[in-house]
């Protein structure tokens, strides 16, 4: 169904913008899908979040990690039904857990020191972690989302570092983790993913 809504939209687009050529039709498919799909997996995240009484926190781990998550990118699942799995865990477990444990001060600063080594490292050789399907080629904009990457990453452990209530540094911390171990080789391939830079050949200007 979301197959051929995507299509009928852009058929659409082609006949009133002839230019677009087959190439730039498959790119904006993809993306419709992309967006399309997105809107079911959030709602039916939040009802289980809503289910699990933690509505709010797993509404603050979505917002807390979403630039971080775009600019640095990860794995894509083949199916929407296991993207639908994987977002809601991603987003309802996290929150749910981090309620239930309090780390020591000087524990929670050498977490947070070397889950940001770590996350430093991996951004450097990983983001932005794109796939075969959507690659990101141009030099400048890998080297901005890699920027972006870098800052959203340092702030968000930077907040989990200070502040007080241990939900929600628990929250940033274990997030911030995660998604950053998405990007790595490993994962892409446990996942059967592909580096759109590595199919596609080097990079451009």
């Amino acid at each position: 169904m979301l197959d051929k809504i995507c299509m009928f939209l852009t058929n659409r687009m082609r006949k009133e913008m002839p230019e677009i050529d087959d190439e730039k039709a498959e790119v904006i498919n993809y993306g419709l899908q992309n967006l399309l799909g997105e809107i079911p997996k959030i709602f039916i995240m939040l009802g289980v979040a809503y289910l699990l009484g933690i509505f709010d926190l797993a509404l603050f781990t979505f917002v807390a990690l979403f630039l971080y998550k775009g600019a640095s990118g990860g794995f894509h699942l083949k199916t929407h039904i296991g993207c639908i799995i994987v977002t809601t865990s991603f987003y309802c477990i996290i929150p749910f857990v981090s309620q239930y444990f309090v780390l020591e001060e000087t524990t929670k600063y050498i977490i947070c020191a070397l889950v940001w080594i770590f996350g430093i490292i991996m951004i450097k050789l990983y983001a932005p972690a794109d796939t075969e399907d959507v690659p990101i080629l141009a030099k400048k904009d890998r080297r901005k989302k890699q920027i972006v990457s870098y800052i959203t990453f340092s702030i968000g452990i930077l907040v989990a570092c200070i502040i007080h209530n241990s939900t929600i540094a628990n929250i940033l911390i274990i997030a911030n983790f995660i998604q950053t171990v998405s990007i790595t080789k490993p994962v892409y391939r446990l996942t059967n993913n592909k580096y759109g830079y590595e199919v596609y050949g080097d990079v451009t200007s």
